[in-house]
């Protein structure tokens, strides 16, 4: 493991101090107990630039900000200094915008002078998957980042997040996505189990015919990896239309069992033979894809 792997392989806990991490698992550390804990004008901090939150949902904001005016704030922000001057959030920017919004001048902080930048950039974006409610492409990004920024692998993300591999690959699948359909899942149009769906279909022009689907009509997540499986097995036309084409003969429960394959593997799975005896076709389509699929068939001990 490289140096970079090595600062951040024991997760958040590793990258803080101990009052800090109690802070930020939710622990009672009053601001006047801790004489680590100083305060300091909010026109002094400015937002981490590796924040992976790009939307703040209003109403809970508010709701922080009205628990901020009657109760303070009970978790102080983690920040350090800038070389220019003033203070960057590291950890806490939900809680820095809605003093914000509270009409605060001044809030707790601990500082922190000795964090390289790749820490600085670590315990960011680990506070927010584990802490915050990401959107689901935000939180793939952020993983991205992580990988990308710190030299990391996607069982080092998992291990550093406290999830399996397959979730975090599951994940990064979905900036595979084209932006408008990343954008779709970002505002709510439609949910990661409804991307996960338009990703195992392997035609791409398959895809943008099942995301309009789900778009304009609101189909369930079931009934959109329902149609995933018939795009894979060449039926063009929903289900519950006319004229759709039923499938060639195959056991249900082969297609049952084939449909589970192509959702976790987000490719096109061929069951050829019986219940009783037969075999498994996965396809691929780049020297990426094949290293995505082996990521997912790897035990986590690999």
């Amino acid at each position: 493991m490289s140096a970079k792997k090595s600062a951040l392989g024991k997760g958040l806990g590793a990258l803080l101090q101990d009052e800090d991490f109690d802070v930020l698992n939710g622990g009672d550390l009053a601001p006047s107990e801790s004489a680590g804990v100083r305060e300091i004008a909010l026109s002094e901090i400015s937002a981490n630039p590796h924040q992976p939150r790009t939307h703040f949902n209003e109403d809970a904001l508010r709701e922080l900000s009205d628990s901020i005016k009657s109760q303070g704030v009970i978790s102080p922000l983690i920040v350090a200094p800038k070389a220019v001057g003033g203070y960057e959030i590291i950890a806490g920017e939900r809680r820095f915008r809605a003093s914000r919004l509270a009409g605060l001048e001044t809030v707790p902080v601990i500082i922190r002078e000795d964090l390289s930048e790749e820490n600085k950039l670590g315990i960011a974006l680990i506070e927010n998957v584990q802490r915050e409610d990401l959107t689901a492409i935000e939180e793939a990004k952020a993983y991205r980042e992580m990988m990308e920024q710190l030299d990391l692998t996607q069982q080092d993300v998992a291990e550093l997040v406290g999830k399996k591999r397959a979730t975090v690959a599951n994940s990064l699948r979905l900036l595979n996505l084209p932006e408008e359909m990343q954008s779709a899942v970002d505002n709510g149009v439609i949910t990661a189990g409804h991307a996960r769906s338009i990703l195992s279909v392997v035609n791409p022009a398959d895809q943008v015919l099942l995301f309009n689907r789900i778009r304009d009509n609101g189909y369930s997540v079931r009934e959109a990896e329902k149609q995933a499986g018939e795009l894979n097995r060449g039926i063009k036309a929903p289900s519950q239309e006319k004229g759709a084409v039923p499938s060639a003969g195959k056991d249900p429960h082969i297609l049952s069992i084939e449909q589970r394959f192509i959702d976790h593997f987000g490719t096109k799975v061929q069951l050829r033979g019986s219940l009783n005896k037969g075999k498994i076709e996965i396809d691929y389509y780049s020297p990426d894809d094949l290293d995505r699929i082996l990521e997912v068939l790897k035990p986590a001990d690999l």
